[in-house]
């Protein structure tokens, strides 16, 4: 029981974190960006550079909440949840390999998704494990 409660928040947190970033980030991303320091100005072209993106994340936030209440989609937010923040995380340390380091809000970023990243590898194989020992 304990372990279905952990995966529930783990998705609710997960999920919120998508919604928030990716609502935030295709309805005013300038206010958004400037809150870490950056300045997108007026360039219409990284505007639809920025935005395109968080809409796929916006609806993945929603998807993966949803897997905390229904239990036909758990194991997909797991997976959804786990190859975003992954994804996310790792491309950042390949931006500070390649660029150096941003400010901290993005540090802190960094920080966030590798960690809800790795919870949700580890829930993810924990959940196979569990599957392989019922095959």
């Amino acid at each position: 029981m304990e372990k279905k409660i952990f995966i529930k928040v783990l998705l609710i947190i997960s999920g919120s974190i998508g919604i928030w970033i990716g609502y935030s980030l295709l309805f005013s991303p300038v206010t958004f960006e400037a809150s870490a320091g950056i300045n997108l100005g007026k360039d219409i072209n990284l505007l639809s550079e920025i935005r395109a993106p968080n809409g796929l994340l916006l609806v993945s936030g929603i998807i993966i909440i949803l897997g905390a209440f229904f239990s036909k989609l758990t194991i997909y937010s797991i997976q959804l949840s786990c190859l975003i923040y992954l994804s996310y995380g790792l491309s950042r340390i390949i931006s500070i390999i390649f660029d150096g380091f941003p400010s901290k809000p993005l540090q802190i970023a960094l920080f966030v998704e590798l960690l809800v990243g790795l919870v949700s590898l580890f829930v993810l194989l924990q959940f196979y494990k569990k599957e392989i020992k019922q095959a």
